[in-house]
């Protein structure tokens, strides 16, 4: 029996919230506050779980939370097309594609230029053409 999206997205916030839960340490309070920022710039934001990791995606893919021992990742899907006028990006800096931020233990986090980076992450999945 195939689940409705609403019932498999209810899943997807469950894992995530387990996730965050098990974590128990600076890396779960890190993927708690992206997960709520992502929430706050795109509100209407379907949570996925795909690879073992959350997923946020609107239209196509937003990004991605993995979380590391020394890390917690935000992974663009099509970051590379994203403008960084903050310089955001400090990972996967080579590929054609993707981008990425690893925010590590104590790092602060513009939220401001953050929000904006989700925003026209998912602004570009929608964008004509694209996809």
């Amino acid at each position: 029996m195939k689940r409705s999206p609403s019932s498999a997205s209810e899943s997807a916030s469950a894992l995530i919230d387990a996730r965050i839960e098990a974590l128990g340490d600076w890396r779960g309070e890190m993927l708690a506050r992206l997960r709520a920022l992502i929430r706050a710039a795109v509100p209407d934001v379907t949570e996925e779980w795909k690879w073992s990791n959350p997923v946020w995606s609107q239209h196509g893919l937003i990004c991605t939370g993995e979380t590391y021992k020394k890390a917690v990742k935000m992974t663009f899907a099509k970051g590379a097309s994203l403008a960084d006028p903050s310089g955001l990006f400090n990972s996967s800096l080579d590929g054609n594609v993707r981008r990425a931020i690893d925010f590590h233990e104590g790092d602060p986090v513009d939220e401001k230029a953050l929000k904006a980076l989700v925003r026209a992450a998912a602004a570009l999945n929608k964008a004509p053409g694209r996809g």
